[in-house]
């Protein structure tokens, strides 16, 4: 035990020294955004579509975007780790050309067992389940080529590189990773940050 928890405090340095050297490698105009413009506290997810632990904690990060409203916002980066992952994002940022990210998101975490099964994934099924949204599709498989999304995977992959990212989802809040897994854990995270700026 005393083992792992040093391999992981090592790394936990590694990324702080990383971070506080280049400031640039969790701040992404590219990014999408959600929550408060002029939040006091920022969390920065690292996440891959095709994450099952993402998935799963998906709705926790919504609960705490409710429960902190005007004072937190959530960054999304991407980790794409999963063989489909890119394919996924791809989609993806499409959907925001549309305005209809979020809720692409959501039915992608709603089928993940289905096109992302480990077993014996099936990708293909996700433009079945996007008739459910008002998608114009030609546009959508057009924009999925376009520059701006190829910029932003590279940039994204970039950072999770440098910051030697192994497993997702990994947090950041105002630029500090969060080192434990689980909920509770990022709610005290921001607890925690949102003291320090209210001093």
């Amino acid at each position: 035990m005393m083992g792992s928890y040093l391999v992981k405090k090592e790394q936990h340095d590694e990324v702080t020294k990383q971070v506080t050297q280049n400031n640039d490698l969790l701040r992404s105009d590219l990014a999408i955004r959600k929550g408060a413009k002029d939040a006091q506290v920022v969390i920065t997810e690292f996440f891959d579509p095709e994450c099952e632990s993402c998935r799963e904690f998906h709705p926790y990060l919504q609960s705490f975007l409710n429960d902190y409203a005007g004072k937190v916002q959530l960054v999304l980066r991407y980790a794409p780790f999963h063989t489909n992952s890119v394919f996924a994002i791809k989609i993806l940022e499409a959907a925001r050309e549309q305005n209809l990210y979020w809720e692409t998101l959501q039915i992608l975490y709603k089928y993940q067992p289905d096109w992302g099964s480990h077993e014996n994934p099936r990708p293909e099924l996700i433009w079945t389940y996007l008739e459910s949204l008002n998608l114009n599709m030609e546009k959508l498989k057009k924009d999925m080529e376009s520059p701006r999304i190829k910029n932003l995977i590279e940039k994204d992959t970039h950072a999770v590189k440098l910051l030697g990212i192994k497993a997702t989802p990994t947090f950041f809040v105002n630029d500090k990773m969060v080192s434990e897994y689980g909920p509770s854990f990022l709610r005290d995270a921001i607890e925690e940050a949102l003291k320090k700026v209210s001093n």
